[in-house]
């Protein structure tokens, strides 16, 4: 009797804690997915089921004709936003209650992590935020153009120095090493050359910490963001700590010698000493970067002078690391899309192409930030790109303060939203809903053309989030995208190989967003 007594204890135990919880939101009268004890609904991801993008696309299209659907991050209960004024309201007009991101380490584990923009939170975040936003304006962008159009210059040169007239390359292999170039002349003020000296060390402590792959890193990273209480005692760090100290070391010599020497270079480095002198100069009627370009909003923008931060070398050090972190993936990923995409597409191809020669003809071979940015089908390819293949293929918030979500509909009940409560934004699923774009599956960029491009429902395009809490660096990605684009395209054709999968089939073998087999393109030699 006693053992009956116990096994049900243990039974009820065991229900409670595992199962019961699984029903939240049907308790709330929210329409819910069907989690897994334990697992929640990432169980497609860790299985290998479906890939990031795929996993978040099925959470999206479950309950269609929903404002939002409740579904468990592991253990935790968050809210999918299905509505584009919903997410209006969420990240715009009520931004005030959602102004974090989900913590993922705790400051005292890993302060360097916890210091960069994304990661903190609260009244630290908006004085970090509106100190940095006047380092990112499409002004401080022209500044930094000849850094940016330099390497992309560069990474093309080194291809066409070749004697082949065509070879095959993985160019997330290529494409990485471009966006490491990039971000260690721009943020760290070092010259590396990734594809010259692909073991260089500022290329392999940069594979390093963005490498999330692997059975330990993603034990580490599922303790991280599932069991954090454990995370905190183990002290775990979502970055390696070697190539974190190794950057450390690089911002704090490079900063001493440029005040010691009084060096000036067009950079964001630059940019950010800049910001710490209080010089925040702008030069007016510069071209934006393009269409997907997020926008600053004012009570972030333009602060009170107290609001400002004093940025510390460890400050900029967090900046340029979390620049690097997102910028060594998402925009070589990026980059691998929409190569894919134009490699598969030969009539979009050439029509970028010749509006290429076209704006290099008109400039006397030499390209600038003002052409290259008044370069409109460019840029209506590459917003194409980031609406089929969002880099992130979602994004998430965290009630601040206790929210009520309204009910506007018949079978809405008012959903209570309490601090520490997750919501997430499906980009993947809303750039590809039908109803919101004819023909989702396809790639074409007259979407964005001027004639269309107005016609783009309002938060359906959100490739670099919402809100003031959107991607400070979107200037920036699209701009060193844009330039590589240009200095290819001006120089060879990009052909698909059989080695890549096409359609393009993502892959579920890994979190990152990519293709089966790899990006296997080819690329053939303009003879001119």
């Amino acid at each position: 009797m006693i053992w009956l007594i116990a096994a049900g204890v243990v039974a009820f135990f065991l229900w409670y804690s595992f199962i019961w919880p699984l029903n939240h939101f049907t308790r709330l009268g929210v329409k819910q997915t069907k989690p897994w004890p334990l697992f929640g609904d990432s169980w497609p991801s860790i299985f290998k089921v479906k890939s990031v993008s795929e996993h978040i696309s099925w959470i999206y299209n479950m309950h269609p004709d929903t404002r939002y659907t409740g579904f468990f991050q592991f253990a935790t209960p968050s809210i999918m936003l299905r509505d584009p004024q919903l997410i209006k309201q969420i990240t715009v007009k009520d931004f005030d209650h959602f102004t974090d991101h989900r913590k993922i380490v705790e400051p005292e584990s890993d302060p360097i992590w916890s210091g960069n923009l994304f990661a903190l939170r609260g009244a630290k975040w908006r004085e970090m935020r509106a100190t940095l936003s006047g380092s990112f304006t499409s002004s401080k962008m022209k500044h930094m153009f000849d850094v940016i159009n330099e390497t992309a210059e560069n990474f093309s040169k080194h291809f066409a120095s070749k004697n082949e007239k065509f070879f095959e390359l993985e160019f997330k292999d290529v494409f990485t090493k471009y966006t490491n170039d990039i971000i260690a002349t721009s943020a760290f003020g070092i010259q590396v050359n990734s594809l010259a000296d692909p073991k260089n060390t500022f290329y392999t402590m940069g594979e390093t910490i963005t490498d999330l792959s692997g059975f330990l890193n993603t034990l580490r990273f599922i303790t991280l963001t599932s069991m954090p209480t454990l995370a905190k005692y183990l002290r775990l760090t979502l970055f390696p700590r070697n190539p974190v100290c190794y950057f450390r070391v690089i911002i704090h010599d490079t900063i001493k010698v440029r005040i010691q020497k009084s060096i000036v270079r067009k950079d964001m480095l630059n940019l950010l000493l800049d910001t710490r002198k209080g010089i925040t100069n702008e030069e007016e009627g510069v071209v934006e970067t393009g269409f997907a370009t997020v926008k600053e909003f004012s009570s972030t923008n333009k602060p009170k002078a107290k609001e400002f931060k004093y940025l510390s070398d460890d400050d900029i050090t967090s900046q340029a690391l979390i620049f690097f972190f997102a910028g060594f993936d998402t925009v070589s990923t990026a980059l691998c899309f929409v190569t894919s995409e134009i490699a598969i597409n030969p009539d979009i191809q050439e029509r970028l192409r010749e509006e290429i020669i076209e704006t290099q003809q008109a400039n006397n071979g030499k390209l600038s930030y003002d052409a290259l940015l008044k370069m409109k089908y460019m840029d209506m390819v590459f917003s194409e790109g980031l609406r089929k293949w969002p880099p992130a293929p979602s994004i998430d918030r965290a009630c601040t303060k206790s929210y009520t979500i309204q009910p506007v509909r018949p079978d809405e009940k008012p959903v209570h939203l309490k601090p520490g409560d997750v919501l997430m934004l499906p980009i993947m699923g809303l750039h590809r809903d039908p109803r919101y774009y004819e023909n989702p599956e396809t790639f074409d960029p007259e979407r964005f053309s001027h004639e269309n491009k107005d016609k783009i429902r309002p938060y359906t395009y959100i490739p670099f989030g919402s809100g003031p809490r959107n991607c400070i660096g979107s200037r920036f990605a699209i701009l060193e995208a844009k330039a590589v684009l240009y200095h290819l395209l001006l120089n060879f054709k990009i052909e698909p190989t059989k080695r890549l999968s096409v359609p393009l089939k993502l892959s579920k073998k890994t979190f990152r967003n990519t293709v089966e087999g790899g990006f296997w393109l080819r690329l053939r030699k303009i003879q001119i």
